[in-house]
């Protein structure tokens, strides 16, 4: 895939204590094979759906040891100016921007209500080989208890457009880059613990929800909501042995109609 336009979702990893472990549980679940460790980039190891290269795994950096999570990284055509737009509305930078030899330039910042992203720069990795098949990544949300906070920023660091979900029901709202909609953002709910902090939660295609949901319980994930289905696929969330949530969906099985979207 070429390089995406600027605010656009290009690469996702996450760091794991228990890298085999990982590599093990997402070749389950998703169908994932995986290339060489790059010793030169702290034991990088690609994740592969078909050949085609769609995340990473990477063990901790030392003091980073913990509770993994997977990082979702937005596309910019200069990671240094991207860095300023987050400090000079509110977010805070949390590594970079860093050269990753001719790979690309990486930034990781945090959204003001608390959501880890990564910035990516693209050089030679230009991102994701594949999005929308079984294997590869599908569709991102920010979940957060402040989403005014978390609107004001995202539209003011990348080049948004914002509509919304015409529900009282329901806070969602959603951030457009041309004619694409390309993430969504999530108001927390009291169904959330409150120890839970906001967090972009990243979702992976399949070809059978339920069972993608079977294979991934029976390794010792935790299912935290679904299998539901609707009409933008049937879904489910899930956070996998070592503590990183992310989602299921199946975008072939549908129910019920669009709902009504309007300009914010």
């Amino acid at each position: 895939m070429a390089v995406q336009p600027e605010g656009t979702p290009c690469w996702a990893d996450a760091m794991f204590s228990d890298i085999e472990g990982a590599k093990r549980f997402y070749a389950d679940v998703l169908g994932w094979t995986f290339g060489e460790s790059s010793s030169k980039y702290g034991n990088y190891t690609q994740a592969y759906a078909d050949g085609r290269a769609v995340a990473a795994v990477v063990p901790p950096m030392p003091g980073q040891e913990g509770r993994s999570q997977w990082c979702l990284y937005l596309a910019s055509p200069d990671a240094a100016a991207t860095a300023e737009r987050i400090r000079d509305n509110g977010g805070e930078v949390l590594m970079g921007p860093m050269q990753v030899g001719d790979l690309g330039t990486l930034c990781l910042g945090r959204e003001p209500s608390g959501a880890v992203f990564g910035v990516w720069q693209a050089g030679r990795h230009e991102g994701f080989e594949a999005t929308a098949t079984p294997g590869a990544y599908c569709w991102a949300e920010v979940f957060t208890r402040e989403p005014e906070r978390s609107d004001a920023f995202l539209s003011a660091v990348f080049p948004y457009r914002m509509k919304e979900i015409d529900d009282e029901a329901v806070d969602f709202r959603m951030f457009e880059v041309g004619e694409d909609t390309v993430l969504g953002r999530m108001r927390m709910t009291d169904d959330f613990p409150p120890e839970v902090p906001s967090y972009i939660n990243v979702y992976f295609t399949v070809d059978h929800c339920d069972a993608a949901v079977a294979r991934a319980t029976a390794l010792g994930a935790t299912l935290r909501f679904g299998p539901m289905t609707s009409p933008f696929g049937r879904f489910a969330a899930l956070t996998d042995p070592q503590g990183a949530n992310f989602s299921v969906i199946d975008v072939t099985t549908t129910e019920g109609g669009m709902p009504r979207i309007r300009d914010v």
